[in-house]
């Protein structure tokens, strides 16, 4: 029997930073619809469900193809919340029902520059693994070893003997999650011991850090518009 997988995408309606930051105009169109279109070009999920709280999110997403067969609990909704409860949520809905996957991928809805390719590649090593997840990284823009705080006005190396060290000559590679998408297997997902992907038998999808985008602030939102608009990304 042939191994299905379904694609998760948690989108609460609140956001502090960006105001409706999930459906928000990205160029010509909610920035939560490339996520879902992506999603569906990839023709590896099974389903593409939104988990929401917001009914607007709902409609925007049936809209662009996406399944938000329920609303998310309020209590699964908090900003402070963390996101394997909603998407425990959303797997035992579809159990309740009858339907059982084999492998979860999380993906965030602000997303623009997901690809195909890293989706497959992500799935297929899940698919090599015993236990632990797999998600996309990227190298930190500037060298970490050489950063520094500014504490009381003076400036504190945080590591103080690498200040002087080239940065060509520094060893240590330093990752960072790009926040694209989570890879794991159903019963990883379920585990009520675990709060994080980012475990020691985890593996990672490593990326561009051209198409690392944190979008936080009304200025990050600007700054993927233009790169996102000057790449013309072609139809995958």
């Amino acid at each position: 029997m042939k191994k299905k997988s379904i694609a998760i995408i948690p989108a609460r309606g609140g956001s502090k930073r960006i105001p409706g930051k999930n459906f928000k105009p990205f160029l010509n169109k909610p920035i939560i619809a490339y996520t879902i279109n992506t999603l569906k070009k990839s023709k590896i999920f099974s389903k593409i469900v939104v988990s929401t709280d917001s009914p607007k999110i709902a409609k925007i997403s049936k809209k662009y193809g996406a399944e938000a067969p329920f609303l998310r609990p309020k209590k699964l909704s908090g900003n402070m919340i963390d996101e394997r409860p909603a998407l425990q949520h959303c797997i035992k809905y579809y159990e309740q029902r009858g339907l059982t996957f084999d492998y979860v991928c999380c993906v965030y809805p602000t997303n623009p520059f997901l690809k195909i390719f890293d989706l497959k590649k992500g799935l297929s090593l899940l698919k090599k693994k015993r236990d632990g997840y797999v998600f996309s990284a990227t190298d930190y823009l500037f060298p970490y070893l050489q950063s520094f705080v500014i504490n009381k006005k003076r400036l504190k190396p945080l590591f103080k003997k690498n200040i002087l060290t080239r940065s060509q000559d520094l060893k240590q590679k330093i990752l960072c999650d790009a926040g694209s998408f989570y890879w794991g297997k159903t019963r990883d997902w379920l585990k009520t011991n675990e709060k994080s992907p980012l475990i020691s038998s985890s593996d990672v999808i490593l990326i561009p850090n051209w198409r690392f985008h944190d979008i936080n602030t009304i200025e990050d939102w600007k700054r993927a518009e233009i790169i996102y608009k000057a790449l013309k990304p072609n139809k995958r």
